[in-house]
C-alpha cells in the first residue's frame, strides 16, 4: 500500500468555479496497476540475478580504480574510457553521486555492470559482460499538474514555502516577472497563482518541479497573467505572454542579482556627511547581497570592458547597442573578458566589495545614449511580440487555462494578533 502512497495524494480532483459546484473525476486514473517492486527490479535490470553494491563516489575515487578493484580486466577500462568518452566520460564523476555495481552470483563476484546516477532522473549505464557497452537512460518519470496560491505577507520566497512549494518555483515565478514587476519593492497583500507540474519517480519519490505553465500575479491591485507560449518553433523559444498576447520580457532585466535588495539608488542630489555634505551625485544603483552572488547581465551585448580601476574597483562593462550601455561595479571577480558576447542572464562576474564601497554589493549603471540614466524610471523596450499568424491560436490555447487560473482559491489568512484577544475575550464572557 505504501507504494501505491504517492500516486493517491498525486491524483488531482479538478472542482468547476460555477454555481453548481460540479466534481469531475477522471475515473481512469483510480485504476492503479501493479508497479514492479524497485528492490527486485532496478535500472532494467533483475537485480536478484546479481550481487549488488550500491553506494556513492567518495573524494579520491575513480572509475578505473572502482572497477578494478571489482575484477574488471584492464583493457575494457581503456575501451570505456576511450571510446564511450561522449556518452559517459570517467573524469566527471562527481563526488556524492550514487552508483550501483552488479556483480557475478559467485564466489569471484567480478563486475559485471556499473550503473552511474547523473541526477535523481538520468543514469548511465556501463554494461561490461561479454564485448562493452555504455549508454543513458531515464528512470520512469510521472508528471502530475499542481495549482498553488499565495498572499505576500513578508516576501515571495516565505509566501512559496508557506504552501509547501519547491524553492525553485520562486526563482521560476520571479524570472517570469522579473521585467513587468519590482520585486523589490513588494506589497502586502499582493497575490498570486500558478500551474505547474511536479515530477515524481516511481510515482511516489519527488523530483523536482517543471517550469511554471501559467502564472497569475496581483501587484498593487495591478492583475498579470502570463502563459508559456512556444513563439518561434524554429528555435524553440518560449516566452511568456498575457492575455493580449503582449510579451512579459523586456530587453533588459530590471535588476542584475536574483533576491537582493536597494541598498542606494540613483540620486543626482545626493550629499554624504563624510565629504561634509557636498554634492556627490549617486549615477548607480547599488544592490546590496553577500559575498560571492552571482552577478547577471541584464540584457544581451559585447563585452567592451572587463577590468580593475580606482574606486570602481573590479568592473564589467557590457554594450548592448547603438543605445544602451551597462557597468557592473565591485565585483570580487569578473567571469568575463572583453570582446566576449554574453546573453540576458549570464553570470558575469560576483559580488564584492573592491574599490571604494562600504560593503558587499554590486554598483549598476545604466547608460543611454551615452548618458547615465535610472534604470529604474526607464520604459525598457519590449522583447519580440507574438507573431501575428500565432494570435488566435493563442488565444484558443489560454482560454480554458486561464478559466482554471480564476478558480484557484487562495488560502485563508490566519487571524491577526488582534483578531485573536477579540476572539478570547468573546469566548471568556460566554
Amino acid at each position: 500500500m505504501q507504494k501505491y502512497w504517492g500516486i493517491i495524494l498525486a491524483l488531482t480532483v479538478v472542482f468547476s468555479c460555477k454555481e453548481d459546484k460540479e466534481v469531475k473525476v477522471d475515473y481512469e486514473a483510480l485504476k492503479i496497476s501493479p508497479v514492479e517492486d524497485p528492490v527486485i527490479t532496478h535500472f532494467g535490470f533483475n537485480l536478484e540475478d546479481f550481487t549488488v553494491q550500491q553506494d556513492t563516489i567518495k573524494y579520491g575515487d575513480s572509475f578505473g580504480e572502482l572497477m578494478l578493484k571489482n575484477k574488471v580486466d584492464y583493457p575494457k577500462i581503456v575501451k570505456i574510457t576511450e571510446e564511450y568518452r561522449d556518452t559517459f566520460d570517467v573524469r566527471k564523476i562527481r563526488v556524492g553521486k550514487p552508483y550501483l555495481i552488479l556483480k557475478s552470483k559467485d564466489t569471484v563476484e567480478k563486475a559485471q555492470v556499473f550503473i552511474y546516477e547523473n541526477d535523481p532522473i538520468n543514469y548511465t549505464v556501463v554494461d561490461l559482460r561479454d564485448s562493452v557497452l555504455a549508454y543513458r537512460n531515464k528512470k520512469k518519470v510521472k508528471y502530475v499538474e499542481r495549482e498553488a496560491s499565495g498572499i505576500i505577507k513578508t516576501s515571495l520566497s516565505e509566501a512559496i514555502l508557506d504552501q509547501g512549494i519547491d524553492y525553485n518555483v520562486t526563482n521560476n515565478l520571479s524570472e517570469i516577472y522579473a521585467w513587468t514587476i519590482d520585486f523589490f519593492r513588494l506589497q502586502k497583500g499582493d497575490k498570486f497563482k500558478v500551474i505547474y507540474k511536479e515530477k515524481y519517480i516511481n510515482d511516489s519519490i519527488y523530483a523536482g518541479a517543471e517550469p511554471i505553465e501559467s502564472a497569475y500575479f496581483e501587484h498593487n491591485g495591478r492583475p498579470i497573467y502570463a502563459f508559456a507560449y512556444e513563439n518561434d518553433s524554429l528555435k524553440s523559444i518560449v516566452d511568456y505572454f498575457d492575455e493580449e498576447a503582449n510579451n512579459l520580457r523586456r530587453t533588459f532585466l530590471r535588476a542584475p542579482v536574483k533576491f537582493s535588495r536597494i541598498s542606494s539608488r540613483y540620486n543626482l542630489k545626493r550629499r554624504i556627511r563624510y565629504y561634509g555634505y557636498k554634492l556627490r551625485p549617486h549615477k548607480g544603483t547599488d544592490y546590496a547581497a553577500p559575498i560571492g552572488t552571482p552577478i547577471l547581465a541584464t540584457a544581451d551585448g559585447t563585452v567592451t570592458e572587463s577590468t580593475r580601476r580606482g574606486g570602481n574597483g573590479k568592473y564589467v562593462k557590457i554594450r548592448h547597442n547603438g543605445t544602451y550601455s551597462t557597468q557592473y561595479l565591485h565585483m570580487k571577480a569578473q567571469k568575463v573578458k572583453k570582446g566576449e558576447f554574453v546573453r540576458q542572464g549570464d553570470v558575469i562576474g560576483w559580488i564584492g566589495m573592491t574599490g571604494n564601497t562600504g560593503g558587499p554589493h554590486v554598483c549598476y549603471r545604466f547608460w543611454k545614449n551615452g548618458r547615465q540614466v535610472d534604470p529604474l524610471r526607464e520604459k525598457l523596450p519590449l522583447a519580440e511580440p507574438l507573431a501575428e499568424p500565432l494570435r488566435p491560436d493563442y488565444f484558443t490555447y489560454i482560454a480554458p487555462i486561464k478559466d482554471q487560473l480564476d478558480c484557484i482559491v487562495y488560502p485563508e489568512p490566519e487571524p491577526e494578533e488582534e483578531d485573536l484577544l477579540t476572539l478570547n475575550e468573546e469566548n471568556v464572557t460566554k
